[in-house]
């Protein structure tokens, strides 16, 4: 049996509410969750290609933010965009 140690991390209020939404919702005890949570990050990090690696947080500059913005304006729907939102009732 392996020991167990205690690490500490911060982590936003957000994070921490969707953890506790979790526990709560699923009776699965915190350490646990964190720990596979912890274990399928590492594993994936080392096992998949760094450009295929989504990150959950992206940072831009104001510049970038108003280039995408203007493109995201700019842009017109897609054929296969435009069947997937279009109602099928």
């Amino acid at each position: 049996m392996q020991k167990e140690t205690q690490i500490s991390a911060l982590v936003s209020r957000t994070t921490r509410e969707l953890l506790e939404r979790h526990v709560r919702a699923t009776g699965v005890k915190k350490g646990h969750l964190v720990e596979q949570a912890l274990r399928h990050h590492l594993q994936a990090l080392q096992e998949l290609p760094a450009d295929v690696i989504v990150h959950p947080k992206l940072v831009v500059t104001r510049q970038s933010g108003a280039a995408i913005l203007k493109q995201l304006k700019a842009a017109e729907p897609t054929g296969p965009l435009r069947d997937l939102m279009r109602d099928r009732d």
